[in-house]
């Protein structure tokens, strides 16, 4: 009887003996990761400051290309034709002013203030805002005749943007929001 309690011991004792020291790797890992995640990225240089100031310019253009597109979206479902007219003349008319604030935005964003990686998805993002103003001109034009095709034109160059800016936003380490 007392030789089998000694070699149950002996089992439990060395089946036990390799966790303490898988469990402090672990934790060393986990505190490893946590130093690496804890250490704030560096600080961003002028160049890149100045990217993110034209972004924030071209920023307040996009909202308004948004706030024209949403008022012809909300008059589509309605059969008022003068109320589709109004909301296509106000498109262009904020086609207009977004470009402006696109274009002077658009000016100081130099992909070259990202290194190579960052860098391709910073280019990504100031060809989406090019796109937008190259279409700006012809959104001006054409808003108050056909709100609804220029509003499908501007729905789909806006989703390319947003996927340019989260895009972006992930390659420099910001959080998308």
């Amino acid at each position: 009887m007392r030789g089998g309690a000694v070699l149950i011991t002996l089992v439990c004792l060395s089946a036990a003996a390799p966790a303490p020291a898988a469990a402090q790797d672990t934790a060393s890992q986990r505190q490893d990761t946590a130093r690496r995640d804890s250490v704030p990225p560096p600080p961003p240089t002028p160049a890149q400051d100045r990217y993110m100031s034209g972004l924030r310019t071209a920023s307040r253009g996009i909202a308004q290309l948004k706030d024209g597109l949403e008022r012809v979206v909300r008059t589509r479902s309605a059969s008022d034709s003068l109320k589709q007219k109004a909301a296509g003349r106000r498109l262009g008319g904020l086609c207009g002013a977004a470009r402006g604030f696109m274009a002077s935005g658009r000016a100081q964003m130099l992909p070259t203030a990202y290194d190579p990686p960052s860098r391709i998805a910073a280019r990504q993002l100031s060809q989406q805002i090019d796109s937008l103003i190259a279409y700006a001109p012809t959104c001006e034009r054409t808003a108050t005749r056909r709100p609804g095709q220029v509003a499908d034109r501007l729905t789909d160059l806006l989703r390319k943007y947003e996927a340019a800016v989260a895009s972006w936003r992930t390659a420099v380490g910001l959080p998308n929001r």
